[in-house]
Parts: structure tokens; C-alpha cells; sequence
């Protein structure tokens, strides 16, 4: 898995890095199939913006979030993400019964 942290009018320093990678690991421990992660965080008078693009196995997720604060943005963005993830990991492991029938007879 690759991470990319950069941010954009803000210096990213060890404690941000080391404030989102502890955050990430809650979205890693429900799926591991994630290929590329990409953290854009930004800085904007009194806005703070956090954007990330997870690249997984079969689809791209994208979310960001907005905040007065930094880490507050952070922490809504992992909270998006989180439920992003978990929504498509159920989608892979239990697909709906009227698609099953389709796949089948295609296949054939």
C-alpha cells in the first residue's frame, strides 16, 4: 500500500502525519484490499480542508471534509471514509440475490 500526504498551503509536519496514519488504521482493519492512498490537506483563511482518494480493488473512493480546525477536518474525513469502506466491502462479500442470476447467464 502506498500513502501520499502532501498538503497545500500547510506544512505537513510529523504530528499530522503520524495523527492521520494512526486514523487510517481503522479503515485498513475492516478492508486490506487498498491499494493507493492519497491525503490532500489544505489551509484556506478559516477553513481547513482534508480530501483523501482511496484507490481499492475494483472502484476509487473519494471524500473530503471541512472544518474550523485541522484535525477536526481529519477527523470527519476518516469518519466518511470509514463508512464509504465499509459499504463497499458488504457490497463485495454479499451481493444483492436478483444480481447473482445475471452474472450467471452471462457467464454461460
Amino acid at each position: 500500500m502506498n500513502l501520499s500526504i502532501s498538503g497545500h498551503h500547510v506544512t505537513v509536519t510529523p504530528a499530522i502525519r503520524e495523527y492521520v496514519l494512526n486514523k487510517l488504521t481503522r479503515v485498513l482493519r475492516h478492508f486490506d484490499n487498498v491499494i493507493d492512498i492519497q491525503v490532500m490537506l489544505s489551509v484556506e483563511k478559516l477553513r481547513h480542508r482534508a480530501e483523501i482518494t482511496m484507490h481499492l480493488r475494483g472502484k476509487d473512493v473519494h471524500c473530503e471534509a471541512q472544518e474550523e480546525n485541522l484535525y477536526a477536518a481529519i477527523d470527519t474525513l476518516i469518519d466518511k471514509v470509514d463508512r464509504q469502506v465499509i459499504k463497499y466491502k458488504d457490497k463485495v462479500q454479499h451481493p444483492r440475490p436478483d444480481e447473482a442470476p445475471k452474472r450467471q447467464l452471462m457467464a454461460e
